[in-house]
């Protein structure tokens, strides 16, 4: 059989996978909460892996291992800003968040926990952060097909528009029948496989490259600043790299699986492993890099082409084409996995936190369970008109999507978790100061560079618009509270008891 065939039949494995998880994860959905939060069940494993996979996506396998192949080390500056800020949000945020979206009358997204917390009876605080999720993650969504298309193109020479066609059926049918289950558990089966591939690549590259120190010195010999973590770097763009783990605190699709977990305890356990499988992922995608520029190096005849594909080629250089069919799998469930965990948390938003408030009479968790999957249906075809003609604009949107999200939830989520005096007129200032100064930073700062920019653009080009969009959402929504701020009996009974409940299964 030729490399093709093998790849197909992996492939193929890899998708029923994911829709047998589906069918299992529909047989198990019976009201709302199991629909969009997995009825607070996920053990500590599910838990951890399902966050991480919804959270690396295809830069994982990808975007780190091409830029550390062009830049060398100092490219590694955001994964370690990532993982300071997924232990800390695991931290802080996960079992803080657990307790109180429980206790804030079993809140199961992110918006109804805001307005729960606060005790928001204008619903304008849920509607404006469930508007924000719906419109950045319906463009998130689409940027995902656009990569799973370009897979598909880039590895099989298939029609770009088939290979949207085929991975957006797949993920659509799992996520929309399964619900939060389905993305859980796939999740889960997704990061393994990532996870796996990470390590066999370097491991095995190290011995097909001669060794340790072999392998160092063909990477020296390409260029000895590759081996640099500060050559060429800028303070401004060290502290704009690692500035990335601020993200966290403000990411639904990822904060939400903390509410889902089964217990506080579990959380611990979830923590550890996730951060756990963080690190070895991480090191795995930067390993995976330098093996292969001393590969290319060592063998001159060998083409690459595309850095970002340096893990999928070594995949096929170093394994038979069974195996290498898996590690092709692998690229596509990092690509799929994020898909479908923005997919539930936009379906949620939208019958959660906007149909429930537009449309107030009584329906059954029957029907909740209905209109969340047909929710999921109506993005997806949106999503995929938008990414049917490769635009750009898209994917440039997928830049600030991390900072937005960042920066218009993160201080909120600490806030709210953390200090008694938040009120609702202090998140809703601070949540629209963060997104639009996310945009607007953005949009000054594309002409950084050019001919005629200014001091001013130049700097902000350089600074990642996370930093002022958070600095300036905690400011703004820290002194609007203060000055806003009337004492509530329900919200400080609240808060006591999630303190209280903390400090006792601490």
């Amino acid at each position: 059989m030729s490399d093709t065939v093998y790849q197909v039949i992996a492939l193929t494995i890899y998708m029923a996978a994911m829709l047998f998880i589906g069918w299992y994860s529909f047989k198990k959905t019976a009201n709302l909460t199991d629909y969009m939060l997995g009825g607070r069940g996920l053990g500590p494993a599910v838990g951890a892996l399902s966050a991480g996979a919804a959270d690396m996506s295809g830069w994982l396998l990808m975007g780190l291992p091409g830029a550390i192949y062009v830049g060398g080390l100092v490219e590694a500056w955001i994964a370690i800003g990532l993982t300071v800020g997924a232990y800390l949000n695991w931290f802080f945020v996960a079992p803080r968040l657990r307790v109180y979206s429980f206790i804030t009358k079993d809140s199961i997204t992110i918006p109804s926990f805001l307005e729960n917390r606060l005790k928001d009876t204008s619903r304008l605080l849920r509607v404006v952060s469930g508007i924000i999720i719906l419109v950045f993650f319906t463009f998130y969504v689409s940027s995902g097909m656009v990569a799973g298309g370009v897979f598909f193109q880039s590895s099989f020479g298939l029609d770009y528009h088939l290979g949207l066609v085929i991975v957006s059926a797949v993920v659509v049918a799992y996520t929309l029948f399964g619900g939060f289950l389905a993305v859980s558990y796939t999740d889960f089966v997704q990061g393994t496989m990532m996870f796996l591939a990470l390590i066999a690549v370097p491991i095995i590259g190290v011995f097909v490259t001669g060794g340790f120190g072999e392998t160092a010195s063909s990477i020296r010999a390409v260029d000895p600043a590759l081996l640099n973590f500060t050559t060429g770097a800028s303070l401004i763009g060290v502290i704009s790299a690692v500035a990335w783990g601020l993200g966290y605190f403000g990411q639904p699709h990822i904060i939400v699986r903390f509410m889902a977990i089964s217990t506080l305890k579990e959380v611990r356990q979830a923590r550890r492993i996730g951060i756990g499988w963080m690190i070895l992922s991480l090191l795995g995608a930067i390993s995976t890099a330098l093996i292969g520029l001393a590969y290319f190096q060592q063998n001159p005849g060998a083409s690459l082409g595309d850095p970002e594909g340096v893990f999928i080629v070594l995949g096929q250089i170093f394994f038979h084409p069974l195996i290498a069919g898996f590690m092709l799998a692998a690229v596509l469930a990092a690509i799929m996995s994020t898909i479908s965990s923005q997919l539930i948390v936009t379906s949620s938003a939208l019958v959660e936190d906007l149909y429930k408030i537009a449309f107030k009479k009584a329906s059954t968790d029957k029907q909740y369970v209905t209109l969340g999957r047909l929710a999921v249906l109506v993005i997806s075809l949106i999503a995929a008109a938008l990414a049917w003609k490769q635009n750009a604009t898209i994917l440039d949107l997928v830049a600030y999507a991390w900072a937005g999200f960042g920066a218009a939830f993160g201080p909120l989520i600490l806030l709210a978790l953390f200090w008694r005096k938040l009120t609702t007129a202090g998140a809703l200032a601070g949540m629209v100061v963060g997104a639009a100064t996310v945009i607007i930073w953005d949009l000054l700062g594309t002409a950084a560079g050019d001919p005629g920019a200014t001091a001013t653009t130049n700097f902000m080009g350089s600074v990642y618009e996370i930093i002022p969009g958070f600095l300036l959402c905690l400011i703004v929504t820290l002194v609007v509270s203060m000055i806003t701020y009337k004492p509530n009996k329900e919200i400080t009974a609240e808060f006591d008891e999630t303190e209280r409940l903390i400090k006792e299964r601490a």
